[in-house]
């Protein structure tokens, strides 16, 4: 007898990686699975005499994220609040640094070692979530927005890290590195924190839902 269940899926950070959670689950057999990427959850329909739950979790990690039953998730606890300390952070450290890169008459000998230092833990504190999934990622052979960041915040941090150490005559891009990262936080911010908003009023309409009903035959 086929059974439907519920799992929250963790990690994920954009369409494209629901469609490779959905994929993994489906291609077990006896499986079909659909991926909510606003609530973060699959409603997997499987039979249990074929397959397990164990292979469900299985599956879902074997495709770069993790998925446990709701009744194991940590009720109450806001996602939002992790991006927004990353961004408080990122942010202060930002302002000084793109003023000092695009305001010349600010600018004092050596001014890029401070550009250095202001921008250094943006890209690899405020970024670490971005360049941990494009990890992940790579390991499973795949690609997804968090890699382009990387690969971008990373890229123009280094080249600049490599003009300012080796006393290269070349413009240095730290403020670009640092911007891009705090911007995508505010995005991701406000998009993990408009998702909660809307997962939780697709519950709430789904506790609406009639849970018993009187048929009536015939004037019965």
């Amino acid at each position: 007898m086929p059974e439907t269940v519920q799992l929250e899926i963790q990690g994920m950070s954009c369409a494209s990686c629901a469609v490779r959670v959905e994929k993994a689950l489906n291609g077990l057999d006896d499986v079909e699975a659909s991926v909510n990427y606003a609530t973060d959850e699959a409603t997997v329909r499987f039979d249990p005499a074929s397959v397990r739950l164990d292979d469900l979790l299985a599956a879902v990690e074997s495709s770069g994220y993790h998925a446990s039953l709701p009744a194991d998730a940590v009720s109450g606890e806001d996602p939002s609040r992790a991006w927004f300390v990353r961004l408080v952070g990122s942010a202060v450290l930002t302002v000084p640094l793109a003023v000092l890169a695009m305001a010349p008459p600010l600018q004092f000998r050596g001014w890029e070692w401070l550009a250095l230092a202001l921008a250094t833990p943006v890209v690899f504190w405020g970024g670490w979530p971005f360049h941990r999934a494009a990890a992940l990622n790579l390991r499973h052979r795949a690609a997804t927005m968090d890699t382009l960041i990387s690969l971008g915040t990373l890229s123009a941090w280094t080249w600049s890290a490599v003009v300012l150490l080796a006393g290269i005559d070349a413009d240095t891009y730290f403020e670009v590195a640092a911007a891009i990262t705090t911007l995508i936080l505010l995005g991701r911010y406000l998009e993990v924190r408009a998702r909660r908003r809307s997962g939780e009023a697709i519950r709430a309409l789904l506790e609406l839902g009639a849970k018993e009903a009187r048929v009536l035959r015939n004037g019965d």
